[in-house]
């Protein structure tokens, strides 16, 4: 029942759709535009840096302030297991963005709401999935590919982080925790399907972090 819970406070966060809401002050639904994803990367190409950036933060603090949320409700009475709390209320605030239900279940890939998910749930592994993800994109100028390695180094250091000790809980427990980081591993690149295509065909579209796309 708990982990129920956490996946609905985390949902319940994942439904500010923040591209949408600029996109509407804007005048337009940044879903018909670009590549139709309500997300940072095509804030960027849409409607410039500074507004992608916007949406990162506010995709970034919905699933960040929903695990620090389930922390501070459950951190004494479920410290047993609350590294697994932390990860169901990022993964429902993952959904949500991913799959809004007013919005006929059309929205973003979760890649800033994953971030801000890792970085509450552990800053060590942010610092190393996002140095992963900047590494990435900058040499490639692909962020779906940056996005994609990113991911990969987040289920990775979990992995290893539970195998040293680092989240103190037992192996059935580590084990949930491992089952949740892969399947948010495998839903995003699901999300990315698309873009793995393009990314094989030569065909995907570059863009500039702080700049320019291509």
């Amino acid at each position: 029942m708990i982990r129920l819970v956490c996946l609905a406070i985390g949902y319940a966060f994942g439904l500010i759709q923040t591209s949408y809401i600029i996109g509407r002050l804007h005048g337009i639904d940044i879903r018909e535009y670009g590549s139709g994803n309500a997300g940072t990367t095509n804030m960027i190409r849409t409607l410039g840096t500074k507004l992608g950036l916007i949406t990162f933060i506010g995709d970034f603090l919905k699933s960040f302030l929903a695990v620090i949320l389930v922390g501070i409700l459950f951190g004494k009475n479920h410290a047993d297991i609350l590294p697994i709390l932390k990860l169901y209320a990022g993964a429902g605030a993952i959904i949500a963005h991913d799959f809004p239900f007013y919005l006929n279940f059309k929205g973003g890939k979760g890649v800033a709401a994953s971030a801000g998910l890792v970085a509450a749930f552990d800053p060590l592994i942010f610092a190393v999935a996002l140095s992963s993800f900047i590494l990435v994109s900058v040499i490639t100028k692909y962020v779906s590919a940056g996005s994609l390695v990113c991911y990969a180094v987040f289920f990775l250091m979990t992995l290893f982080m539970g195998m040293i000790g680092r989240f103190h809980m037992t192996a059935p427990h580590l084990i949930e925790l491992y089952v949740i980081a892969f399947a948010l591993t495998v839903l995003c690149w699901w999300q990315h399907r698309a873009n793995i295509s393009r990314l094989i065909a030569g065909t995907e579209s570059k863009t500039h972090l702080f700049g320019h796309k291509e």
